[in-house]
């Protein structure tokens, strides 16, 4: 496993981390979870992602009882802000900001998060009270770097204007099928000393060639999961499906898995920092990490390029 800075902080994060979403205290069961969990760790990875809205708070509480007895320096851990816990809780509110963090560090178990991530920006509290929030937290020692998730340019610009705490981290949906981010988020970031997490490096799994065209999704996939194949369901398109097979012969001749491939392409940009990994088996997450460090040529990500057209 190979390291890298997140941002300006002075976090050291593997380039795989381990996210949450959908699976821990949710569909996946608690036995395999912290299987995944200690796949994770035995792989060398440092980095948990997680959120207060994942599974209502279960992702949470589910890492707090699992990292019970590992010693806190021994990973970097994140949680986010904004979405629905309650139709009373939601957004970035210096109410909200301090009510949901401190159930966050309660349900995980901890006195301090590493970061703590606007999951998404809002626009009915102004921008200059949510700051002043974020920057409590740091004061407070609640957390120690503050992040977004999905911000648009103008609002980082207009964040990183206000005084008080910085944001070093972004984290940006990324991966062969969306590159949304390369347009403006990336220059951006890398300007400003941001680092990027990026969520879905694998479309949910279909880059890893398991959804094949014109079949129905392998019963034990997320996609044929009543709890997690909701948002991925929508994407299996057999135009889509059809590119992602051209990448097989190219990850074989690269002695690749298809998620490696997929993986070590995202882990190509120097703005990002990690890449969060959604495991739902120990295997997967045996896999994912091998991507660490891989190197492609020029030659392979024209090749990439035309496959996907």
């Amino acid at each position: 496993m190979q390291y890298r800075k997140l941002g300006r902080s002075d976090l050291l994060v593997s380039e795989l981390a381990l996210g949450s979403w959908l699976t821990y205290g949710g569909g996946v069961g608690r036995a395999q979870a912290e299987a995944c969990l200690r796949a994770a760790f035995d792989a060398g990875v440092n980095f948990v992602d997680t959120a207060n809205v994942y599974a209502l708070g279960a992702a949470e509480t589910f890492l707090g009882e699992a990292l019970r007895g590992v010693p806190r320096d021994r990973y970097v851990l994140a949680t986010k802000v904004y979405f629905p816990m309650s139709p009373q809780d939601q957004g970035l509110s210096a109410y909200q900001i301090k009510k949901q963090l401190d159930a966050s560090l309660k349900r995980l178990r901890v006195d301090h998060v590493d970061l703590y991530q606007c999951h998404r920006f809002d626009e009915r509290t102004p921008l200059d009270e949510t700051m002043a929030a974020l920057t409590d937290a740091v004061e407070q020692g609640k957390t120690r770097y503050i992040g977004f998730s999905e911000w648009p340019p103008e609002q980082i610009r207009a964040a990183l204007a206000l005084p008080g705490a910085r944001f070093v981290s972004s984290q940006p949906q990324y991966s062969l099928l969306w590159r949304a981010p390369e347009a403006e988020v990336f220059p951006l970031c890398a300007a400003e000393g941001i680092g990027n997490i990026v969520w879905s490096p694998l479309a949910q799994g279909i880059l890893t060639g398991k959804y094949l065209p014109g079949k129905p999704p392998p019963p034990d996939s997320r996609a044929a999961s009543d709890s997690m194949g909701g948002f991925l369901q929508k994407r299996l398109d057999d135009r889509v499906l059809e590119n992602v097979q051209k990448l097989r012969p190219i990850a074989r001749g690269l002695g690749l898995s298809m998620p490696q491939l997929a993986l070590a392409w995202v882990l190509r940009r120097p703005e990002v920092s990690a890449a969060i990994i959604g495991a739902t088996r120990p295997e997967q997450v045996a896999d994912n990490t091998r991507a660490s460090g891989v190197k492609l040529d020029p030659e392979t990500l024209e090749q990439i390029d035309a496959a996907l057209a």
